[in-house]
């Protein structure tokens, strides 16, 4: 396992959010010294969010595993040219779909080409590099937004197609009642620029167990 890595924004956030929100002043406290961590490399990712798409976290792991093993041997580094070299049926094999087998060859094939830009990424802003990962088929904004939080631990991304911000932001400022996209947006102008943090603290509130990509 990779060692993880904590952003170093962390508790500028969480006292700025403290001082910003009433209900994130309550939430922070209750989730001690959790952070959000990254592990892993861009590629492996990506690949291991194609692979769990549509399928429980426990039949996602199974396949990961064969697929890795398929690969280079369990490893958490997954090489692009390996992928592309791999026959259809072999993927098929451990229990990817056709579609499936199709979005990992396209990611694959879109990091060995150079497609996207992982080494510019720290220069880019998050919109750009949303767009260079949309144009991988398989990969939505959700995803990328996820990737943004995950991976790249930018510190303030609002993924507003999360069914789970929603619901916590409607659980913890409306008492319940359903939130539009807009409503959820103007509650986020308090978290800024901090909004990635508001949000990780805002699923702990409904799931204790920290998220990991």
């Amino acid at each position: 396992m990779p060692k993880s890595v904590t952003p170093d924004y962390w508790d500028d956030a969480c006292k700025h959010l403290s001082k910003r929100d009433r209900v994130l002043r309550k939430l922070i406290p209750q989730f001690g010294e959790a952070r959000l961590q990254s592990r892993g490399d861009a590629f492996t990712t990506l690949a291991r969010s194609i692979v769990g798409q549509q399928i429980s976290v426990k039949a996602a792991q199974a396949v990961w595993d064969r697929f890795a093993e398929m690969v280079s041997g369990p490893s958490t580094r997954i090489p692009p040219a390996e992928v592309l070299e791999l026959p259809a049926d072999g993927l098929r094999a451990v229990g990817l779909s056709a579609r499936k087998v199709e979005y990992l060859r396209d990611l694959a094939a879109h990091f060995h080409g150079g497609a996207v830009h992982v080494r510019q990424w720290a220069l880019m802003d998050d919109e750009a590099i949303i767009e260079e990962l949309i144009a991988i088929r398989g990969i939505g904004r959700w995803t990328a937004e996820m990737f943004l939080i995950f991976h790249l631990m930018r510190p303030n991304v609002l993924p507003l197609d999360d069914l789970g911000l929603l619901k916590g932001i409607s659980v913890n400022y409306f008492s319940g009642e359903p939130v539009s996209r807009a409503e959820a947006r103007e509650v986020s102008e308090a978290w800024a620029p901090f909004r990635s943090v508001a949000t990780w603290y805002i699923w702990r509130s409904l799931d204790p167990l920290p998220v990991e990509y």
